[in-house]
């Protein structure tokens, strides 16, 4: 008899957390262009939104940068916390909140690719803070503060990570609303009675907007085996159609939706100290505006079953390490796996050519090298920024 699927820690209930705040990272990098773009006053409002950041433990940002000057590779890491408020701290102040989702942006040093990781929530045998290894879940690290968070992704992966921010579901609302909705396929009809607003998708391809699509992002049961992975793999296909429609769609070149884009980012995101100079924002929103879509990879971390809990999941230590010397070495990567557990390939998609970002520049020629591609395990599920995927509804299936 086939052992049913784990159900990784599947409760009756969700979490009010906002899964696409998550990619706020790479959101902020591309809207934050506006800096460029938008009026005098529009670039204060913004700016003006940002509040004190959080400190993280060994972690400065030097003296103010000039806007356009970054150099070298990027690290950020995006926490999403369950609670839609209060105050996160620094390490060591715990507090009620649980980062069920958390993200890592690596930007290449040439500035060529992006590679955002999924850490899962149901995580265990981790570095917790740091330390020694823990079998507290990873998504508990963010109650004991924000560095805690960035300091167990640093030991899990060997990247230096000065950058990182929490932030909270009210901006997803706004944020779907800024670029005119999502349109994201569905194999399946979705259904999830424990979001709010319930869930009830026909299959096809389904424009979301507002709470829809905080719901959609929201889904465990509706999607894929039902577990945090399938929610993972879920997200994935719509932060994917997210990111082509902002390449795509004329968002860069929009200054009113850059505007307000940026503004339900903004007001929704608590950044660490080093990321609250506006320089330094846009100085990331220019590193990566260029980025083709083929070269930005979403990765879930690698994980296996837990032997001691079915409802938890461990690392999978090689994989891992595969993965993370190719970001530190600053390569790209290329998926040889599937993709994750709640997506398939669109059927109606027609190969267009990839998009150029609006106001990139073409690079000069250079006679350096071009960096080579790292082919990852087939144990590391993903996709590409320009695949077009579909998700498929929860289902039984063994």
């Amino acid at each position: 008899m086939i052992p049913p699927i784990a159900r990784h820690g599947r409760l009756p209930r969700s979490r009010p957390w906002a899964t696409v705040l998550r990619f706020v990272a790479t959101t902020l990098a591309v809207v934050l262009v506006s800096a460029g773009a938008v009026a005098g006053y529009a670039v204060y409002d913004v700016a003006k939104s940002v509040r004190p950041g959080v400190k993280l433990i060994g972690q400065t940002d030097g003296p103010p940068r000039n806007i356009g000057s970054f150099k070298g590779g990027i690290n950020v890491l995006v926490a999403a916390s369950d609670s839609g408020g209060g105050d996160v701290g620094t390490y060591g102040k715990r507090g009620e909140h649980l980062n069920d989702v958390t993200m890592l942006l690596h930007i290449s040093a040439d500035h060529s690719s992006a590679t955002v990781v999924s850490f899962p929530r149901d995580l265990v045998s981790i570095p917790l803070c740091g330390k020694g290894i823990s079998n507290a879940m990873f998504n508990t690290t963010l109650a004991r503060g924000l560095s805690c968070t960035v300091q167990t992704v640093e030991k899990m992966t060997g990247l230096t990570i000065p950058y990182a921010g929490v932030i909270t579901f009210n901006g997803v609302t706004g944020m779907s609303n800024a670029v005119g909705g999502v349109t994201v396929c569905l194999a399946t009809p979705i259904k999830d009675p424990y979001t709010d607003p319930q869930l009830d998708l026909a299959a096809g391809h389904q424009t979301l907007v507002g709470d829809t699509a905080l719901s959609f992002l929201r889904s465990r049961h509706g999607v894929g085996d039902g577990s945090d992975l399938g929610r993972i793999s879920n997200q994935q296909v719509f932060l994917s159609a997210l990111t082509r429609k902002i390449v795509s769609d004329g968002v860069l070149s929009n200054p009113l939706t850059l505007y307000k884009l940026a503004n339900s980012a903004l007001a929704n995101v608590r950044l660490s100290d080093t990321l609250t100079n506006p320089s330094t924002l846009v100085s990331i929103a220019l590193a990566i505006k260029g980025v083709d879509l083929r070269k930005i990879v979403f990765v879930q971390y690698p994980t296996g079953a837990d032997p001691a809990d079915p409802n938890r999941v461990v690392p999978l230590v090689a994989p891992a390490a595969a993965l993370f010397a190719a970001l530190k070495t600053n390569q790209a990567i290329s998926l040889t796996g599937k993709l994750g557990r709640a997506a398939v390939a669109d059927p109606s998609a027609v190969a267009t050519p990839t998009p150029t970002p609006s106001g990139s520049a073409t690079a000069a020629p250079s006679a350096a090298p071009a960096p080579t591609t790292i082919a990852l395990p087939p144990t590391i599920t993903g996709q590409r920024a320009d695949q077009n995927t579909c998700t498929e509804g929860f289902t039984n299936r063994k």
